[in-house]
């Protein structure tokens, strides 16, 4: 609506300085001129909005929390190759895959430390293979580790 308010006063203003044939040539060209301006004052505006508001909602740059929630992907995976649903479910190839993985993963040097611990926790659980409640607590253990390395995490003490 402002763009056409814009255009329509810049063509009105024109036609009436200059008059005759003058005055359509410079109209279009104002309209124009002011369409163009008033987009880019419109599309400036939008940028710095949402780089206040991507200001306040993200703190850092995501890469912590993006490797532990893959550390915590990868272990679950070679939890499920340890513990497939079906008899043979998962072939020894497919379990030394999924725990080398998952052993690369949780050796990332700029993981929290209590990400890093909890997941050595949890390989360990797994590579013993023996316990399965003592490895879901594990990996109970490692998930909310990874939740509270989160930035913005609402603890279980705080209201949301």
């Amino acid at each position: 609506m402002l763009l056409v308010l814009c255009t329509a006063t810049a063509r009105y203003a024109a036609g009436r300085a200059l008059g005759g044939w003058w005055g359509s040539g410079a109209g279009a060209l104002a309209g124009v001129g002011s369409v163009l301006l008033c987009a880019r004052i419109t599309i400036a505006l939008c940028g710095l909005q949402t780089q206040a508001h991507l200001a306040r909602i993200v703190v850092g740059d995501g890469k912590t929390e993006a490797t532990a929630d893959a550390v915590l992907r990868a272990i679950t995976l070679y939890e499920a190759a340890v513990f497939p649903l079906t008899f043979g479910g998962a072939s020894t190839e497919e379990q030394q895959a999924r725990r080398a993985v998952a052993y690369q993963l949780a050796a990332y040097d700029d993981l929290p430390l209590s990400v890093r611990v909890t997941a050595a926790e949890a390989l360990e659980a797994l590579d013993l293979g023996r316990d399965v409640k003592r490895t879901w607590t594990a990996v109970a253990a490692l998930a909310r580790a990874v939740r509270e390395c989160r930035a913005g995490h609402v603890s279980d003490e705080q209201t949301s």
